[in-house]
């Protein structure tokens, strides 16, 4: 996947298109990504002795990666992603400006 936690990304498509937020956790193996901020779902939880209130808690849930697009704050457009080689390392580089993402 060429998305990585930390990553600034646009949400594309679904309710909660424009958003932009920062990539939580990957799950490489459903290509899904958690979006701080987007697709928040209630989480009922029982009360626990930890927890003896219980509650309803929002949190996010995972997203496809097809649903997003990494962002460029500098442009403040969204781009795909290429690789280019810079000094023998592998890099992630914008596709519209050509910059390595950070």
């Amino acid at each position: 996947m060429k998305i990585k936690k930390g990553d600034k990304v646009k949400v594309i498509t679904g309710s909660s298109k424009g958003v932009i937020g920062e990539v939580t956790a990957v799950i490489p193996k459903d290509e899904k990504v958690v979006v701080e901020g987007v697709n928040l779902m209630k989480k009922h939880l029982k009360p626990t002795q930890a927890n003896p209130d219980g509650g309803i808690v929002e949190k996010e849930a995972p997203i496809h990666v097809s649903n997003v697009m990494l962002y460029d704050a500098k442009s403040k457009k969204v781009s795909r992603i290429g690789f280019k080689e810079v000094k023998g390392k592998k890099t992630r580089v914008y596709k519209k400006t050509g910059v390595a993402v950070k």
